[in-house]
């Protein structure tokens, strides 16, 4: 046993220890480098590095100032352009064009035509018409092709020839079918009929006319033609024009106009 024993301890010596293979790397490095110059180099390197975090804002240049300053400069105007968006005001009727159709001053005027011959403007008419309507308020439609003289008023009043419909609110011009559901679409046109009376709450049509605010003339029976008499040189009963109807031989309903 102790011959073995002998014979492993003096296998087990001939292995390396940490000791023996530090020795063996520090041997294997070469003459030209020399261990007091990697250090020195590594304490140079340390000094540069430290020295270039610590720069002393007071020597930098003035273009690294100047880049400084715009920096700051442009965060600043980011913070300030980055607030809460100004919340625009609702319009209001003094915002508006003053013209004041005939009776229109404390009241809502619509002028509107009833003819198809123009798909567009039938189309605009009966959109306006409507959203007045869904806002159950009382409103006067005057109808330029049932009567010239509508049409010569709304002439009259914008200084030439404009196409229905057109809405004219307490003595304001609002504007056409595009303004008017624009400013809907905004939520802004309840606020404009604000203090308007109210339509009848039953809502059904005029007894007298059913809505179309308009009669047969009852003197010439939609003619516009009725008798006279002669002038005394012959003719004893002449033709003359109704004095009571428009043009169309009608006249405006007297239970709702």
């Amino acid at each position: 046993m102790k011959g073995v024993k002998g014979r492993f301890l003096k296998k087990l010596k001939r292995f390396p220890t940490n000791a023996t293979l530090k020795q063996g790397l520090i041997l294997q490095v070469p003459d030209s480098i020399s261990i007091n110059k990697l250090s020195n180099d590594h304490h140079k390197d340390e000094e540069i590095e430290s020295a270039f975090f610590e720069v002393d804002k007071e020597k930098l240049t003035p273009f690294m100032k100047s880049r400084d300053q715009f920096s700051a400069k442009d965060n600043s105007e980011l913070v300030i352009s980055s607030g809460v968006p100004e919340i625009e005001e609702q319009p209001s009727l003094i915002d508006f064009e003053e013209k004041c159709p005939p009776g229109g001053r404390d009241s809502v005027i619509f002028y509107t035509t009833s003819l198809r011959g123009i798909r567009k403007t039938f189309e605009d008419c009966s959109a306006v018409r409507f959203l007045l309507e869904s806002f159950r308020i009382s409103f006067q439609e005057r109808d330029v092709s049932m009567d010239i003289e509508f049409r010569e008023e709304l002439w009259r009043m914008m200084g030439g020839r404009v196409v229905p419909p057109r809405l004219f609110i307490k003595g304001r011009h609002i504007g056409g079918a595009d303004e008017v559901v624009g400013l809907h679409e905004q939520g802004n046109l309840r606020k404009l009929l604000e203090g308007m009376p109210l339509s009848p709450s039953n809502n059904s049509p005029c007894m007298g006319c059913a809505g179309i605010r308009f009669l047969l003339c009852f003197n010439c029976n939609g003619s516009c033609k009725v008798f006279a008499d002669g002038d005394g040189n012959g003719d004893e009963i002449v033709r003359i024009r109704c004095p009571e109807c428009n043009e169309n031989g009608l006249v405006k309903c007297h239970i709702c106009c």
